[in-house]
Formats: C-alpha cells, structure tokens, sequence
C-alpha cells in the first residue's frame, strides 16, 4: 500500500471511501491498549474504592463523550482535519490554536502509550526469557515500539484504519481472556497501599478522577476525530449516522478498556504502580496473550496518535510534508517516551499532563462547536486552506488571518482553567473559591464558550460562510 501523501489539504469527494463502521472500527481497535486501560488504574491509585471507581470513570466518560463526539460532524463538512477546520471560527492563522493544542495531546498520549507498553512488554520478557530489566532493555524495546509506531503513522490512514479493524477484535478477544486470567485474585477489598483519598475526603477525590481517569479520555479525541471523519462522505452518509457512530466508538473504546484497568488494578493490588503488577500477577498462560496486548495494542493507539500529530505540525509549518512532520514529531515523542520512564514519577506525570490539557482544550472544542452551530454546519472549505497555500484573504481572514474574538474567549477560558486546576506539585488559587474541588474543565468551558458568545453577539459575520456575507461585512469584521 502506498505512503499516504495527504497533509491537511481537503480531501476530493472521490477519496472520501470511509463510512460510520470504520469510525467505529478505528475508535475501538486503537483504544484497546495499555496507554488507555491504565487510566481506570489512576482511581484506584488516588484511594477510591471499586465502586467509586468505576463510577467516576463511567461519569467522566459519558460526559466527555456528549462534549467530544459533535466535533466529528466538523471535518464531515469541511473535508480536512479538526485544528484547520476551526480557521472558520479562530481565522487562517488563528486555528494554529487548535493545531497547538492537538499536537500536545497527541505528544503526550502517544510517549504515555509507547511509555507504558514497553514497561508491560519488559516485564513480561523477564518472566519468559529472563530479559534484564535495565535501562538499556527498556530503552531497546521502547526503540522497537517508537519504530513500528512511526511505520504506521508515515503510511497514514488507510493502513492505520486495517490495523485498527484487526485489533478490535484481536484486542477484545485478549481481554475477555484477561478477566478470566486475573479474575481469581479480584477483591474489591480495599488497597491500604494508595494512602487514603489524594484530595482528604471523597467528594473531592471522586470530582478528581471523573475528570483525570473519565473526561481526559474523550477531550483527548477533541482534534483527533476529524483525521478520520475527513473520509468520509456526507453525500453517502448522513450527519446522525456518523454522530452515533462517533458516540458508540469513543464509549466503548474507552469504558471497556479503562473499566479492564480498573478490574485488573484491583486483582494485581497495583496502588502504586500498574505496568509491574500487572505482569507479576498475571498466570503463566497470559504472559504471551498479554505480550501482544502490550506490543500490538501500542503500536495501534501510538500509530494514531503520532499520525494525528503529524498532521498538525503539517499545519502549523506548510513548507513541510506530512512524512516529514511525522519523523520530526517521533523523535520528540521518543525523547518524552525515556523521559517518562527515568525521571517522572507515573500517577503524577499522567494526572498532570491530563488536567492541564483537558484546561485548556475544552475552551477550544466549546467555541468550535459554537461556530458549527452558528453556521449550521456550512463552510467554505476553498477559504480554510488559504493558510496552506500561503496566501492572503478570505472569508476567514479576518484580521491578519487571526479571528480576536475566538482568540481571546479561548485565552480566557484556559487562563480560568489553569487558575482552577488541581496538580500534585501546583494548586490554582481559584480552588479556594470551589472548595478544593478540581473544577478547571467546566470553568474553562463555561468561560471560554460564554466569552465567545458576548463577543459575537449582534454580529454573526465571524461565523457566516462566503455564500452568507458580503464584501462590506467582511471588510467592517477585518
């Protein structure tokens, strides 16, 4: 199969084959992995019990889903990805807000992915063969993953969506063999070892991992859903399928592994640590099946998100191809990969990147979505690539390409975020005001998509397409 050439041109009507079951496919098939099953591990590592735990994920998910799924209808019209789609509502130049914000999501899951299989797939080679557990094993066995990783990227879609297809059901066929494998050391007794609740109490705690373990699931597809929905047509396919599609990938892909995390957390007693106990306690029999699961399930989830991020360092440098951006974005993704591993500590690495990311790019989806809904759902797709081309003017050129109003709603919307955010080494001062109680998602959502709103009110011109606004309103707007 050929390399894929398309960077974040607008995909031609022919090209767009992809239909709802490959969404599914690809949402299910590449979330079946380590990166994403040790998020149901967070909750029981901040001191909940199993129950608590489980419905915090299943809250956090939910939600996150009803907030993530609309953005897939974007790139539906638009025919290209999420971060240039949002040039309608940010200006040409102003969605390298969203281009910003996606790679950052993609860098960090992708090097938390390759990070926490090549710990698994370590560990279960010392128990098969005896491999050293060194720092230059890991740093083989991470090399090995980054590798096939940075493969399936550089082909692109269409070999990363048959890989997909392959591991929803190889992937599934592997976990329902992990529950039977650790299911006679599941207790739902509690693990002394997490020290009690993270927060003090368990409200807070409980809010702290909905929005950690649940919603950071979802807001980390918020510009990744539109790599795929691009291929598909919206002359063959309508709106509601591909929404309902986009709803039933995102929470099963992301329940049933994170729900396997929170299970396998408790039968293995991993308060502390996951990928270790993981592997000690499983039976001899599962050594290989989970070997693959860590291997195969990497390199799918990895192999996305590394694509995803591809694209949008494509879109913030024009100049470059998409191959190129792929292998200049590996390489930073490798280097987080060992950082990871010799110099953060786990739980605080993943609480940290998630909250911070989830601050600021729920703003970003909320004003987006706003956009879409204003414009009922019509672009110009000619205007969104005038940044691509290097070129000047446009429906969406605004002010110098940048749209101020979407830009600073968004601003201020993940200034209030990061004010409200709770970390483990960084508490924001507005937590005094929500009673200690991580509130930055909704804040920053709240406030960003509010400011929008005020700011656009009694002029809808930033948000009409070239087929509703004449020459005269674009040139009073820009």
């Amino acid at each position: 199969m050929p390399i894929e050439q398309r960077g974040v041109d607008t995909v031609p009507e022919a090209e767009r084959t992809s239909g709802p079951r490959d969404l599914v496919s690809i949402l299910l098939g590449s979330n079946l992995c380590l990166g994403v099953i040790i998020f149901g591990w967070l909750p029981v590592s901040f001191g909940l019990g199993w129950w608590a735990s489980v419905s915090a994920v299943v809250a956090g998910t939910l939600a996150g889903t009803l907030l993530t799924a609309p953005l897939a209808l974007v790139s539906l019209r638009t025919a290209t990805n999420l971060s240039t789609s949002s040039g309608a509502q940010f200006g040409v130049r102003g969605r390298l807000v969203g281009s910003v914000v996606g790679l950052l999501l993609s860098l960090g899951y992708t090097a938390l992915t390759v990070w926490i299989g090549g710990d698994a797939m370590t560990g279960v080679l010392h128990r098969l063969f005896g491999l050293p557990t060194g720092g230059a094993s890991y740093g083989i066995v991470y090399a090995l993953l980054a590798a096939a990783t940075v493969v399936g990227a550089v082909y692109g879609y269409r070999v990363l969506l048959r890989l997909s297809r392959i591991l929803a059901v190889g992937m599934t066929a592997l976990l329902v063999l992990g529950v039977f494998a650790y299911a006679p050391h599941f207790t739902t007794a509690a693990l002394p070892d997490a020290g009690g609740y993270l927060l003090g109490s368990f409200w807070p705690t409980w809010l702290f991992a909905l929005v950690a373990a649940g919603l950071s699931g979802p807001i980390a597809f918020i510009t990744l859903l539109g790599d795929y929905t691009r291929y598909v047509s919206p002359t063959r396919h309508r709106p509601r399928r591909v929404l309902h599609a986009t709803w039933l990938g995102l929470t099963v892909g992301l329940l049933v592994p994170q729900l396997f995390g929170t299970f396998t957390a408790y039968a293995a007693r991993a308060a502390t640590d996951f990928a270790g106990p993981l592997v000690s306690a499983s039976p001899g029999w599962y050594l290989v099946p989970l070997l693959l699961s860590a291997s195969a399930g990497s390199v799918g989830n990895a192999g996305l998100m590394l694509y995803s991020m591809g694209l949008d360092l494509d879109a913030i440098l024009p100049r470059a191809s998409r191959t190129q951006a792929t292998f200049a974005v590996a390489g930073v993704a490798t280097a987080c990969v060992f950082a990871g591993h010799f110099a953060w500590d786990a739980q605080a690495a993943m609480t940290s990147f998630v909250l911070l990311l989830t601050a600021i790019g729920t703003p970003w989806a909320v004003i987006t979505l706003i956009g879409f809904v204003h414009c009922r759902g019509v672009y110009d797709a000619d205007a969104l690539q005038v940044f691509n081309r290097r070129s000047r003017g446009g429906v969406y050129w605004y002010r110098s390409g940048w749209n101020p109003r979407a830009v600073i709603s968004w601003a201020l919307g993940a200034g209030v975020g990061l004010l409200a955010v709770s970390l483990p080494t960084y508490q924001g001062p507005i937590l005094s005001w929500t009673g200690g109680v991580d509130c930055s998602f909704l804040l920053s959502g709240v406030v960003g998509g509010a400011a929008y709103l005020a700011l656009t009110a009694g002029s809808r011109a930033a948000e009409k397409t070239a087929p509703e606004i004449d020459s005269e309103a674009a040139l009073v707007d820009g």
